[in-house]
């Protein structure tokens, strides 16, 4: 059980930056396995084949981010765990997260043929691509359980503080499926089967690397007790937390899937400019999704230990350094925003439409900096329920907006955006002194119980 009294923990610019540069580095390593993916396939000479890749490497991005709050959510209550320095409840909400994702890829794999349809159905592309898409979708899926207890074990990582190692499974995983993709589609010509295998089998080497890390790390999440494991109350905590982060999740999706289905309807230029500009808004996220992630686990931890003033410092230095690298990407953007349209896209047409509205997609790191940061804060936390509602209420706003200012056409569409960026920070910023309040009355003494075995936390700070 989780002490009563515990240690203070390290709230430092120095720390916040440890944990945040190893997760910023783990995203940039996404975009460029799917230029890999692309690049093999393409060098088939088949368009069929590298649209059936694309489409499908989408699908599953989209499937497997709604089911993303599994990492969010055991990051936040393995770091309030680590922070109460209750060893036990650390390694048992990491055995919880595995039978919750088991349970869903198992899921998810027996829904496999109406999952499939929906695709299809939604997709619409040719033949052709129809019949590659189905063959690299029924590989693929195959990896389901495998990712999402991947995504638990990423949340472990973080909640303890070790971005480093989670980093590490990252880069394995990813050089694992480059490598094999390469030898399974080029060397064994196995074509989108091959693409689709090299990705199950290295999403599979991430796991067992990031397993074998948490048991050098001293906990093994399979052989937690089985009382422990289907506890009703500690159970019905962590599916409220993920359930809470899923409808947060779907609700940034339908934001995304709505700007990009107005989008389209704006005219094929239209499209492709906001597509470019997007790209803006994504590599901007790379960056403050770290900090995101580091106000996670500083945060979870000092909320865990009870104490407020480290709590709220850890939150004030993450909203900080959100805003500093929010305007600094801003600036950026804005200035090398003609060169970064112009290697994007050779289309003179899109060019224009894109330098037309540089602006504003210029703007989006700085307006979502707050929100990233409360993110962060909100989910270390388990704050979900908070983290929810603001989501809904700044997808109201952005929906409202979007029907007011529809004369506007594609200006609209991304003042919209920014304002919806805008009102989830705005939200969580005038809740936040309330919940703390609520949360964290009173300062706790101080002793110092041993450690959790992979948190480098120690008492400064506080």
């Amino acid at each position: 059980m989780a002490h009563a009294e515990t240690a203070p923990v390290e709230v430092t610019h120095g720390r916040m930056f440890r944990i945040a540069v190893p997760m910023m580095l783990s995203h940039i390593t996404v975009p460029l396995l799917g230029l890999v993916d692309a690049t093999v396939i393409g060098r088939l000479g088949d368009a069929a084949l590298l649209g059936a890749v694309a489409l499908g490497a989408a699908v599953f991005d989209y499937l497997f981010w709604t089911f993303g709050a599994l990492r969010m959510g055991t990051a936040g209550l393995t770091a309030q765990a680590v922070g109460a320095r209750d060893r036990q409840g650390v390694s048992e909400t990491l055995a919880r997260a595995f039978a919750v994702g088991g349970a869903i890829g198992l899921l998810l794999l027996a829904l496999q043929v109406p999952i499939a349809w929906g695709a299809f159905a939604i997709i619409g592309a040719s033949d052709a691509v129809d019949a590659a898409f189905a063959e690299y979708f029924a590989i693929r899926i195959w990896a389901a359980p495998v990712t999402l207890m991947n995504y638990a074990l990423l949340g472990t990582l973080t909640g303890r503080g070790r971005t480093d190692l989670g980093f590490l499974t990252q880069v394995v995983q990813n050089l694992a499926n480059v490598a094999l993709t390469i030898w399974l589609v080029v060397g064994l010509e196995w074509g989108v089967a091959g693409a689709a295998l090299g990705t199950v089998i290295g999403e599979t080497i991430g796991f067992a690397l990031g397993l074998a890390i948490v048991v050098r790390l001293g906990d093994n999440p399979l052989r937690a007790r089985r009382a422990a494991l289907f506890d009703p109350v500690a159970l019905k905590r962590m599916l409220a937390v993920n359930g809470d982060i899923m409808i947060r999740t779907i609700a940034l999706m339908v934001a995304f899937i709505g700007f990009q289905s107005l989008s389209a309807r704006s005219g094929d230029v239209t499209l492709a400019a906001n597509a470019v500009l997007l790209n803006v808004f994504l590599i901007g996220g790379y960056f403050l999704d770290g900090f995101a992630t580091a106000a996670e686990a500083i945060g979870g931890q000092a909320y865990g230990a009870k104490r407020p003033r480290a709590f709220r410092r850890a939150a004030g230095i993450a909203v900080l350094w959100a805003h500093v690298f929010g305007a600094l990407l801003s600036a950026g953007f804005y200035v090398g925003g003609a060169a970064f349209i112009d290697f994007v896209s050779t289309d003179p047409e899109v060019r224009e439409a894109a330098r037309l509205y540089l602006v504003f997609a210029a703007l989006t790191p700085l307006a979502g900096a707050l929100a990233f940061a409360h993110d962060g804060v909100f989910i270390g936390a388990t704050w979900t329920a908070a983290l929810r509602n603001t989501m809904l209420a700044a997808l109201a706003v952005y929906i409202a907006l979007l029907y007011l200012l529809q004369d506007l056409g594609n200006t609209a569409l991304w003042l919209s955006f920014l304002v919806f960026l805008v009102a989830r920070g705005l939200g969580q910023q005038l809740l936040f002194p309330r919940l703390a309040a609520r949360g964290l009355p009173l300062e706790a003494p101080a002793p110092a119980p041993a450690p959790v075995a992979g948190d480098p936390a120690s008492p400064r700070s506080d």
